[in-house]
């Protein structure tokens, strides 16, 4: 990889960094808010917004996905290492990479999975509360599926360049 393309994939690197952790901030910060007024309209004035419920499950549901590859990104995801620990180097190196590129396997197909799903929720006009369209919530899945896989990828193209294999 010569120096001009490492410094592009540097700042590409510390761009999407900035842009998930800003996401996770906002997420939330939203979350936190929404729910807190929520809870102080429902006991201390009897009312609340009734789509609130809805939009905090969807809060949710970006909240994991981003923080998904936020994890996948810092290395911070679940794994179970007790083989590769006691392995030799190289063989781990080997091994990684193959998980690497079976994580990335498995998200591919999660990815355009739920890439159908929001093209069959946009195709037949899926609603949320306040009649939104489904698909514009459910864009995250297969986005964020990808962008797990982009970096399970680029991974295992890391680990190879890097450690020779």
């Amino acid at each position: 990889m010569s120096e001009r393309q490492y410094s592009w994939f540097v700042r590409a690197e510390r761009w999407g960094r900035w842009f998930e952790n800003l996401a996770l901030s906002l997420l939330i910060a939203g979350l936190i808010s929404l729910t807190s007024l929520q809870i102080i309209m429902r006991n201390i004035l009897s009312m609340g917004y009734p789509w609130s419920d809805s939009l905090v499950r969807l809060m949710v549901l970006w909240l994991a996905l981003v923080g998904g590859i936020a994890a996948s990104r810092d290395q911070k995801h679940l794994s179970i290492d007790i083989v590769t620990r006691s392995l030799p180097v190289s063989v781990k190196r080997i091994v990684d990479v193959v998980i690497h590129l079976f994580t990335a396997t498995v998200t591919a197909f999660l990815a355009w999975h739920s890439y159908r799903f929001v093209g069959d929720s946009y195709a037949y006009g899926d609603t949320l509360s306040a009649n939104w369209p489904a698909w514009i919530f459910q864009i995250i899945l297969p986005i964020g599926f990808a962008a797990i896989f982009c970096q399970y990828i680029l991974r295992a193209v890391r680990e190879l360049m890097e450690k020779r294999l």
